[in-house]
């Protein structure tokens, strides 16, 4: 039998391929009923304003906070366009200082008093607020009558934030999603979320349209759809000054959506959102009994029958407050997107609520601008017009010098080692490991035992044994092996797994959960099925990196139980960055007596501190928080566990 044969090798006794998304999904379940039944013992106003304000503080707290609120926007009018019944004046303000944020500000004609104003949140466009489509939004709401902020957000429109100077491509990190996801995974272990600074450039757009003196402060309201539908949410959840709100194309519930298999952008994950009992309910009902139109397409990824599900639920709210003609849902039998019906229904929603009449808006009758018109910068990119502009990765540089001095001062290793200890322990359901061990399989000089075994209730582990024939009936140290794709990728190890069993050490080859024999089908793709539960847990707040960590600790156990091996010489061989759940591992096991590593991170600090790195696979080893407390380095220190 050749190594290549072994990689293919699956155990036969259970079928232990979904067995880490059912436990990912049942945790879920359990936490979106435990939201269902808070919600649904609101009785009263004092009840929902006490909810309201629980779910707004704990949002933003989830997402690390927001930056300060109070620099100055030094907002520049840097052109304009004449349209049919308006202008549109092109503004670059700066929600954080040296963050340019590029916008265009549409004002009716005829303006004599300060009227209701909405706020356009952009969806996942490239073009963002000079997209046709995002402009007959645009369109609509200022013949309605409105002044109109139209807004880039980070990563898309004219704010690309990996464009580098002297290079040929638009930028080194593809625009949108996957660069939300790229700047947004180094965020998590500073215990922060790329949404924050969505919210916060939403909340300055916000602040901007209020020093306008054309705008009426008391009267903003805000819309956008999918990407925009989400940045809505946010400023929904997070901003009292909202007067009105229309979220589009987003608005669902968590547990349709989870069974729906689907993957979310960086920004649309909130840690802890799921464990704290919230679910899009509590998006609408933070607004109760403002006016609420929830804008869907039948034929939409986040799945109809959730969107209606949660208008339905909520419902009762705005009757028990006295507005139940506050709240309602407008569907479109169309796909992902604003489409003019809904652009036509949000006219006339943010017109009845902001001016105080109804107003009927004809989108065929529009033409948008063409697309670099609207441009704020000569070449359609922030960072060619200002070469100091920052980015989220210059914000993540910021953060880690920041807790590095913080750590520094405080100096409590020994806490930060408990602390990890209570991340990974938490919410596990421990039980009895009951190994399955089968097999002896022959490869040259190696023979190898295959073994299942219970790492938590309902979720099984695996691995294979590897040891000299010649030391057949000894028993012999061991070393536990933890690398990227398991037993599926024996080869790769072939010479050191040769050598090591040639010395005189056993070597398991750990399968944590979801690796090797355990995952699923589509596991490895970027936006594929693992990285969709590594997002689920986050809602959960947890970590699969934290998971897998448990899982090594519980093959510790399982190495003080197999016949013919000598646990108290038991060290730890991580390899590549999948070797952190065995160094972590190490930190809190005293059993473990070494950790070799090779080719593994130096530090968390130095992938987030790096603007560029390989993002493949990342959220497998996110540790969220674990800045705030240690580096991986400052805890191995601790524990002398120092990797080799």
């Amino acid at each position: 039998m050749y190594l290549s044969d072994l990689e293919g090798h699956s155990p036969w006794m259970y079928d232990a391929q979904p067995q880490l998304r059912e436990h990912v999904y049942a945790r879920s379940e359990r936490a979106f009923a435990a939201g269902d039944a808070a919600r649904d013992a609101i009785k009263d106003r004092a009840a929902l304003e006490a909810r309201q304000k629980r779910v707004r503080e704990q949002f933003i707290a989830s997402l690390g906070g927001l930056p300060a609120m109070d620099t100055p926007l030094n907002a520049q009018v840097v052109g304009e366009e004449r349209g049919d019944g308006f202008r549109v004046q092109k503004i670059i303000f700066q929600s954080r200082p040296k963050t340019y944020v590029t916008a265009v500000l549409y004002l009716p004609d005829g303006l004599t008093a300060p009227r209701g104003a909405v706020q356009f949140l952009c969806g996942h466009a490239r073009e963002a607020k000079h997209w046709p489509q995002y402009q007959l939004v645009c369109h609509c709401l200022v013949k309605a009558g409105l002044i109109v902020l139209a807004q880039d957000p980070i990563g898309q429109g004219e704010r690309i934030g990996y464009r580098e100077k002297g290079l040929e491509s638009e930028s080194t990190v593809e625009w949108g999603c996957v660069e939300h996801d790229y700047a947004g995974a180094q965020c998590l272990p500073l215990g922060d979320g790329i949404a924050r600074y969505f919210l916060h450039d939403s909340m300055r757009g916000i602040d901007y349209l209020r020093s306008r003196p054309e705008v009426d402060p008391e009267r903003i309201g805000v819309t956008g759809n999918s990407g925009g539908g989400t940045q809505t949410s946010m400023m929904m959840l997070a901003d009292p000054r909202i007067a009105a709100a229309a979220p589009g194309t987003f608005i669902m519930n968590r547990r349709t959506y989870m069974h729906s298999g689907g993957a979310q952008d960086a920004e649309q994950i909130w840690p802890g959102f799921s464990a704290n009992g919230f679910d899009h309910e509590d998006i609408l009902l933070t607004m109760a009994p403002k006016p609420v139109r929830v804008l869907a397409v039948t034929y939409d990824f986040f799945p109809i029958e959730g969107t209606r599900e949660t208008v339905g639920r909520c419902r009762r709210l705005w009757d028990m407050l006295g507005k139940p003609a506050n709240l309602d849902l407008v569907e479109d039998q169309n796909v992902h997107n604003y489409t003019p019906k809904l652009a036509q229904a949000s006219a006339a929603f943010f017109s009845r609520h902001l001016l105080g009449r109804e107003v009927t808006v004809d989108p065929a009758a529009i033409t948008p601008f063409p697309p670099e018109r609207l441009w704020c910068t000569p070449t359609g990119h922030v960072r060619d017009r200002f070469p100091d502009a920052r980015s989220v990765a210059d914000e993540n540089r910021d953060r880690l010098a920041q807790l590095a001095q913080a750590r520094k001062q405080s100096g409590s290793r020994k806490a930060a080692v408990e602390w990890l200890r209570g991340r990974v322990m938490r919410e596990r359901t421990p039980c009895e490991l009951n190994p399955r061990l089968y097999g002896e399989m022959q490869h040259e000089e190696l023979v190898a035992t295959g073994a299942l075994w219970w790492s938590q209730v309902k979720l099984l582990n695996h691995g294979l044994l590897f040891r000299h024939h010649r030391f057949a009936g000894t028993s012999l140290p061991i070393t536990i092996a933890v690398w990227r794709d398991g037993t599926r990728s024996l080869q790769a190890h072939g010479d050191w797994l040769h050598a090591t069993c040639a010395s005189g050490r056993a070597v398991l080859v750990l399968n944590t959960s979801g690796v090797g024999p355990l995952s699923a089908p589509n596991s490895s793709d970027p936006f594929g099925k693992l990285h969709k539960l590594c997002t689920d847990l986050h809602f959960l707040d947890d970590d699969l990196a934290l998971m897998r960590a448990y899982d090594t600790l519980r093959a510790v156990e399982l190495a003080h139980q197999w016949p013919g091996v000598d646990a108290a010489d038991l060290r730890i061989y991580a390899h590549g960055r999948e070797g952190v759940y065995g160094r972590l591992a190490a930190v809190l096991d005293p059993r473990i007596r070494s950790c070799e590593v090779v080719d593994g991170m130096a530090s968390f600090a130095d992938w987030v501190g790096a603007r560029h790195y390989d993002s493949r696979h990342i959220y497998d080893i996110v540790v969220r928080e674990l800045l705030k407390y240690a580096d991986l380095p400052e805890l191995e220190a601790a524990t002398a566990r120092a990797g080799g």
